[in-house]
Formats: C-alpha cells, structure tokens, sequence
C-alpha cells in the first residue's frame, strides 16, 4: 500500500476530505518522528511501539574488497507489533 492508497483509505473509512486524511497522516508521521528524535517511544496501544535503538560501532568488511572497515555507532527506528496487530495479521492466514 502506498501514501497515496493509504490517504484514500483513511478517508473512506473517516469520511475526511482527502486533503485532510493527507495532513492527518502527515502529522501523525511527523509526530512519531519527532518523538523519536527526542528520544522517547511512542506506544500505541492494540498497534505497537516505535522506539529508537542504539547500534554499537563495530568492525565489518567491504564485501567488494574483503577490507575490514569500522562502522560508526547509529540510532535505528524499531517498531515492535503489539499483540492485537499480530493477531489480526495472522487471523488472515
């Protein structure tokens, strides 16, 4: 599903213009970022958790060359399903 398709989703089932969906959709993803960046998680409750996970630096090896290089320790988005989300993907099965 795309931004656009998802946009149209929402505002079927909310019965928002399309323009609105759009900046509703756009501040909830601004939102997670921002909360994010600021370090916090953000837990909806029935959907899941974002958090922000720490990555040590480490060694690794340029799979062209075989050199060994050193990556820089990085922040990375994680989202976490929670257990209602998980069982209303696997009930499609």
């Amino acid at each position: 599903m795309t931004k656009a398709e998802l946009v149209d989703a929402i505002a079927k089932s909310s019965k928002l213009t399309k323009a609105d969906s759009e900046k509703a959709l756009n501040a909830a993803v601004e939102s997670v970022v921002a909360a994010l960046k600021k370090g916090d998680s953000v837990r909806l409750v029935g959907f899941g958790t974002f958090e922000v996970v720490k990555r040590a630096a480490r060694k690794g090896r340029n799979p062209q060359t075989g050199k060994e290089i050193q990556i820089k320790a990085s922040k990375s988005p994680k989202f976490k399903p929670g257990k209602t989300f998980k069982e209303a993907v696997n009930a499609g099965k």
